[in-house]
């Protein structure tokens, strides 16, 4: 039987992580343009966040409970069931501008095209609670929190702030409210809480299945990474010298030194 208040606990983080996404509008609290290159930037730490986090944090974590087999199952399956649900929803792709025009049941779709992006985040933040309340973690409101539960919260929710910017640069320029703008930024990133939990009750009622369960988020992200980050980036920086792969490669290394100490502590 997996406690109710763990599974709120493990929602909760999830949320926390989802919010962190609306602090991507803060900069337009202060000035009225963000410059290319520091979204291209941003981009990259965001890029080298979830590398280390998947491959260096998930993968490990993933072997260290099962066989290289059963993590590489679980890599395909997070790859695969990505690019599945993207060609479900792949004819609608909803842009920016359409969250303010966006009727209740178009909202709806958006959030379901959003959460094949999301989801999977909030898997990463859900399997990684799943020793939960047992020996060994640090305390946290009474409850024994695994260090690497809180890596990996924290490495979602820097992860997030980018994509809070990339969405909320085309509602700015729209005249969007800069505190409308951090409110559609939390909301492109609500499935993470849900996914969170789900992921941690399934993970908690099968801990013989965790192996795959690790390789699945870290397959999926790294999937997301290739697909998705690295292509907004240079599209960002298409005006920019060298196409701002410079910029790019610079946030991948400030995020991936960033999130290397932790890793290994």
């Amino acid at each position: 039987m997996v406690a109710a208040e763990h599974v709120g606990f493990v929602f909760v983080a999830g949320l926390v992580s989802a919010v962190t996404t609306g602090l991507g509008a803060i900069p337009f609290f202060v000035v009225e343009d963000v410059d290319a290159r520091w979204t291209v930037r941003l981009w990259g730490l965001a890029s080298g966040i979830m590398l280390v986090a998947s491959l260096g944090g998930l993968v490990t974590e993933g072997l260290a409970r099962g066989t290289i087999g059963q993590v590489a199952v679980g890599l395909a399956c997070g790859a695969v069931l990505v690019v599945a649900a993207d060609r479900a929803l792949g004819a609608y792709e909803p842009e920016p501008e359409q969250y303010e025009t966006a009727n209740y049941r178009e909202l709806l779709l958006i959030l379901g095209v959003l959460t094949v992006h999301s989801f999977p985040e909030g898997v990463a933040v859900g399997v990684s609670f799943a020793d939960l309340g047992l020996v060994g973690g640090v305390d946290v409101a009474g409850l024994s929190v695994p260090l690497f539960a809180v890596f990996m919260t924290v490495a979602i929710a820097l992860h997030n702030v980018p994509e809070g910017l990339a969405l909320a640069i085309p509602l700015q320029a729209l005249g969007v409210p800069n505190w409308r703008l951090f409110w559609w930024g939390v909301f492109s990133s609500l499935p993470q809480p849900l996914g969170a939990a789900l992921a941690f009750y399934f993970a908690r009622l099968a801990r013989e299945l965790l192996p795959y369960g690790f390789g699945f988020a870290a397959g999926a992200m790294t999937y997301l990474v290739v697909t998705e980050f690295v292509p907004e980036a240079l599209d960002a920086g298409a005006d920019l010298p060298a196409g701002g792969v410079r910029n790019f490669v610079a946030g991948v290394l400030v995020g991936a030194l960033l999130m290397v100490p932790i890793v290994f502590v």
